[in-house]
């Protein structure tokens, strides 16, 4: 359902790393058309005029917070400026029953992760976070059935997204529809830790499903970041660019969706978006005030270990 990709800095650093994962591009591959030209050339050349459809409507989170928008109508506003072709658009695919799919998929999978752990290695449930244990008992109670319907799905999603693209290139989303969250925020309540065990030690999963309960993680685990299920669920390359700073100093990126084999397109506009508005120099309000109190007389790397240092110092008061 998803592919790892890199976390970084820089654009640079992003091609360089899928150039390494590509690998050997004369080999063959079943998947998509592998790139002619290394990803690292292909960043300093700017991308040809796109057509650009932005949206930040979503069914899950009807209101997404007033940064999240900023974010994005900032950021049309630059990609004008820069010659391409910036319309609004109505989202091309239905995200709640996309994510409600997105769901089905990832519990079936974890089930499968949990037993495959259990039988190779002997763990128990004591072994497994509460959370990830009454996930998997979801995916286990749905069944075969669910799991069939939420795939056949998927080539709908993707259908979607297909004809989206005969219209527009990319299209441009907040990457969150809020600010990030403090560290911890998702912490499930210690009373209800014990209740999800308590529901995989017996199976009752089935009686959780009958509840509707599916609909209520899709609110309130997905509401924050509604927009990116559509390229996990669907193979689609997508790419979360820096665009964005909060009035309280933190970073609020933009995600941009490309067509299948549009990798080099998306990071070809990433890198331009990062040569007319720059980000390599930014840290979060936080990370700056702890930084400039250690001293500037420090290298790289120690700047680098501070500044990781007062963040999740930061995070852990918070």
């Amino acid at each position: 359902m998803v592919t790892q990709g890199v976390l970084s800095r820089t654009v640079r650093d992003s091609a360089s790393l899928y150039d390494a994962l590509v690998g050997d591009r004369t080999a063959p591959s079943d998947q998509t058309a592998r790139p002619n030209n290394p990803f690292i050339k292909q960043i300093h050349d700017p991308p040809p005029k796109l057509r650009v459809g932005y949206t930040y409507t979503s069914a899950i989170n009807h209101s997404p917070h007033p940064e999240a928008i900023t974010a994005v109508e900032n950021t049309a506003r630059l990609l004008t400026e820069l010659g391409h072709d910036v319309k609004p658009v109505e989202p091309p695919y239905d995200d709640a029953a996309l994510a409600r799919d997105f769901l089905v998929v990832w519990f079936a999978s974890l089930h499968h992760e949990v037993s495959s752990i259990k039988q190779r290695f002997g763990a128990r449930n004591r072994h497994f976070e509460a959370d990830t244990l009454a996930a998997a008992e979801l995916g286990r109670a749905a069944g075969l059935d669910a799991l069939r319907s939420a795939l056949s799905k998927v080539n709908d999603h993707i259908r979607s997204l297909t004809a989206f693209h005969a219209c527009h290139d990319v299209l441009l989303t907040p990457t969150l529809a809020a600010p990030p969250p403090v560290v911890g925020a998702g912490t499930t309540p210690r009373a209800l830790r014990g209740l999800e065990r308590l529901t995989a030690g017996v199976r009752g999963g089935k009686a959780l499903i009958r509840t509707g309960i599916l609909d209520q993680i899709v609110h309130d685990n997905l509401s924050w970041v509604p927009y990116t299920q559509a390229a996990n669920l669907t193979g689609r390359p997508a790419i979360s660019v820096p665009m964005h700073w909060t009035q309280t100093g933190l970073p609020l990126g933009v995600q941009f969706l490309g067509r299948w084999g549009a990798d080099g397109d998306l990071l070809r506009i990433a890198a331009q978006l990062e040569r007319a508005q720059p980000w390599i120099h930014r840290y979060p309000t936080t990370v700056r005030r702890v930084v400039r109190t250690a001293g500037t007389s420090m290298n790289e790397t120690q700047t680098a270990k501070v500044a990781l240092t007062a963040q999740i110092g930061d995070n852990h008061r918070e």
